[in-house]
C-alpha cells in the first residue's frame, strides 16, 4: 500500500539493536568483498510507496537467498558470489527503443534520483521478507531509451559468466543465461524499480549486484538479478522458470493466495526471522502481496487462475 511522502526511512523503523548489528555486519561484508567496488553510501529519498513494516536484518537479507547461478542452497549465494566482477558493468538496451546501445552502469543510475523503497518480498516457496531497497523506477530508464510504438513487453537477461558464477553449468538443468520478462504496463508501473542498493549501501553480490529488478507484487523469481540486457519486444519473451516448468511457473507470477503452487499452498507464508521452525511466524498471504490497491487494475477482466 502506498504511504504518504513523509514516510520514515529504514533507520526510523529499524530497532537500534538491529541498526548496530547492521553496521557490524556491513564491516564484515566489506571485508568479504560483497558490496560494490567503491562501497560508498547511497543518498536516497524516502518513497511514498514504502511499507510501514519493519525490515528484516541485513544478515537475513544477505544470507538467505535464491540466486541459482551460485548454487541451489540458500547460503550458496553468499558463500560463492564474492568472486563476481561487477566493475566495469554495462546494460545493453535494445529492441523497440529509439536509442539502443550499451549503457555504462553509472549512466543507467543517472536515469532518476535514487529512492529508498521498503518493500514486502514474497518468494514462490512461501517465505517472505521486508527489504529496504535503494533504486529508481524502471520507467525512467525506458523513457530515456525511448519506447517505440509496438513495444508490448520488456525482456531481461542476467549475466552469463560461468568462470565466476559457479552453477552456470549444463548439470544444473537450467538453460543459461537466466531470462525474465514483464508486460510493458507492468514495467512502466511506478512500483517497478531497478535496485542498486539496500540498507543505504551498494547492493551485495548475492542479492543481484550491481543492478536487479524489483517487482513487489510478483513472486521473487520475477525480480531478475545482475541484469546485463533489456530488450523491448512485441511478442511475449521467454522466461526461465516458465520454460523449465510451465505447469508450475507462469509468465505473470502475481502473488495470489487463491492459486496454489501444484506442490504447496500459497495461502500463508513464513516471515524469515520469525523462528527456527517452518510453522513459526506464519501469516496470511495478501493478494498481490498487499499492493492490490496500486496494481489490481492492470489485470482487470483476466482469469488469474489461467494467467498465473
Amino acid at each position: 500500500m502506498a504511504r504518504n511522502s513523509s514516510h520514515p526511512g529504514w533507520a526510523d523503523v529499524t530497532p537500534r539493536a538491529m541498526f548496530l548489528n547492521r553496521r557490524a555486519l556491513m564491516g564484515g561484508a566489506l571485508a568479504a568483498g560483497f558490496v560494490g567496488p567503491a562501497a560508498a553510501r547511497i543518498a536516497a529519498t524516502p518513497s511514498p510507496y514504502s511499507t510501514d513494516a519493519a525490515p528484516n536484518t541485513l544478515e537475513e537479507i544477505t544470507s538467505y537467498n535464491n540466486f541459482y547461478e551460485f548454487g541451489w542452497n540458500k547460503g550458496d549465494p553468499k558463500a560463492n558470489a564474492g568472486r563476481l566482477t561487477i566493475d566495469p558493468w554495462s546494460v545493453e538496451i535494445g529492441g523497440l527503443v529509439e536509442r539502443p546501445g550499451s549503457y555504462p552502469l553509472d549512466d543507467v543510475l543517472r536515469a532518476a534520483p535514487a529512492e529508498e523503497r521498503i518493500y514486502r518480498f514474497r518468494c514462490v516457496e512461501a517465505w517472505s521478507m521486508v527489504i529496504p531497497w535503494i533504486g529508481f523506477p524502471l520507467s525512467a530508464l525506458l523513457d530515456r531509451a525511448g519506447v517505440r510504438p509496438g513495444a508490448k513487453y520488456v525482456a531481461f537477461q542476467t549475466l552469463y559468466r560461468p568462470a565466476e558464477m559457479n552453477n552456470q553449468t549444463a548439470l544444473s538443468g537450467i538453460d543459461w543465461p537466466y531470462v525474465e520478462g514483464l508486460r510493458i504496463d507492468e514495467a512502466m508501473h511506478p512500483l517497478t524499480i531497478l535496485a542498486s542498493g539496500l540498507y543505504g549501501d551498494p547492493l551485495p553480490r548475492q542479492n543481484g549486484a550491481p543492478l536487479r529488478l524489483v517487482v513487489p507484487w510478483k513472486y521473487g523469481f520475477k525480480s531478475i538479478k545482475s541484469i546485463v540486457k533489456i530488450t523491448l519486444t512485441e511478442a511475449p519473451p521467454p522466461t526461465t522458470w516458465q520454460r523449465l516448468q510451465p505447469q508450475e511457473y507462469g509468465f505473470y507470477a502475481n502473488v495470489n493466495p487463491q492459486v496454489d503452487h501444484p506442490r504447496w499452498s500459497q495461502a500463508t507464508e513464513r516471515r524469515i526471522g520469525g523462528g527456527l521452525f517452518a510453522f513459526a511466524n506464519r501469516q496470511p498471504t495478501q493478494m498481490f502481496n498487499g499492493y492490490g490497491e496500486e496494481v489490481a487494475a492492470l489485470y482487470a477482466g483476466m482469469d488469474l487462475r489461467k494467467f498465473y
